[in-house]
């Protein structure tokens, strides 16, 4: 029982099958190798355009080094009140951008608005340079609440954003399950809506440590080799990166991956639906879960053996209210979650609330 986190799996079989059969051969280093040809020549056919594309081992790292190429160190990035940027990845974006500020604009809801950006830049201050100027807009795809931005969704945005002078960043370590839950095709959801750089996570769904960041905007892409080295994350044996990505998108099978964790959160979220005493805080549109519950229940269910987190009390919307009985948590399903493993939670959901 499982759902602390999609990083907490291992890899699927045919990654690893497509990782070993890279193992065994001898190649040049530094992603000068067949395999990250073949992942690259994938992800532009993938998103039906030329791109540029390079591999690193982290979120963190791909987030960092993409926005450093979008901004100044005196200017701002625009992003959710909880995006993992300003919330979970201490100071490395200020680190890489060199010291370029984040600035938050959801007001508390699930997904940014093109009303929040124009709220922005209505009441910003413009006294240049003593005021900050913002030059780009980071979405995350599925988004911090577990939504999914939608085509129409992220157009919206980058019409407002692109007509203020910012450029698009979507951190989409979990686009996948974004884009299997919308059915639409990877390239309306990023680049044919206005995305200009996106972070293509695949570590959160079925490899061991695959990240790419995406150049729809190759302008942007001019300095990425140099801060990438200069950052410590060229990997010296890159067809590390290219195998794995070669084996996640071969047939679809990223998209199997990610539809399974849908499904699985889907059905998990029907049994929290049907019982009194628990509330979903967002619609479940993605692989995440973001559920209030009473405490008790927590910890009868973590004596079982089931693992989750709790959330961060500060990121509820507005129109929820945490009673000092009640515990706000996050589950994640994945691409390896069973359904023995959801039914036994289920089960004891239900036995704490009967007993």
């Amino acid at each position: 029982m499982y759902f602390g986190s999609d990083n907490q799996t291992g890899a699927s079989p045919k990654v690893l099958g497509m990782l070993a059969e890279a193992n065994n051969e001898y190649s040049h280093g530094y992603g000068d190798d067949r395999w990250t040809d073949q992942a690259i020549e994938a992800l532009k056919a993938l998103f039906e355009c030329d791109l540029e594309a390079y591999f690193v081992a982290t979120g963190t790292a791909a987030n960092s080094l993409a926005l450093s190429c979008m901004v100044q160190p005196w200017e701002a990035i625009l992003c959710h009140d909880s995006a993992h940027i300003i919330l979970d990845e201490s100071t490395a974006p200020e680190l890489f951008t060199g010291g370029a500020r984040m600035l938050s604009v959801s007001n508390g809801q699930g997904k940014i608005t093109p009303e929040h950006l124009e709220n922005y830049f209505q009441t910003i201050g413009t006294d240049y340079p003593h005021n900050v100027r913002a030059t780009a807009l980071s979405i995350a795809q599925a988004s911090e609440s577990g939504l999914v931005y939608t085509p129409t969704e992220i157009s919206a945005l980058s019409r407002v954003a692109k007509g203020n002078g910012l450029s698009i960043h979507m951190d989409g370590a979990r686009f996948a399950n974004a884009v299997a839950s919308q059915q639409v095709t990877p390239a309306e959801l990023s680049w044919k809506a206005g995305v200009d750089v996106l972070c293509l996570g695949a570590t959160k769904c079925g490899a061991l440590c695959a990240e790419v960041v995406i150049f729809f905007n190759k302008e942007l892409a001019k300095t990425f080799i140099h801060r990438r080295k200069r950052g410590g994350h060229l990997l010296s044996k890159g067809r590390v990166f290219g195998a794995q990505m070669v084996g996640w998108l071969q047939d679809d099978h990223w998209l199997e991956l990610a539809k399974h964790a849908n499904t699985q959160a889907a059905k998990l979220a029907e049994t929290i639906n049907g019982i009194d005493g628990l509330q979903l805080v967002w619609p479940v549109e993605s692989n995440e879960l973001f559920v209030v519950m009473p405490k008790g229940l927590a910890t009868y269910l973590r004596d079982a053996g089931a693992e989750f987190y709790d959330w961060y009390v500060d990121t509820l919307p507005p129109n929820v209210t945490l009673q000092d009985d009640q515990q706000f948590a996050r589950l994640v399903t994945s691409f390896a979650t069973q359904d023995s493993h959801r039914q036994e939670f289920s089960e004891l959901i239900r036995g704490y609330f009967i007993s």
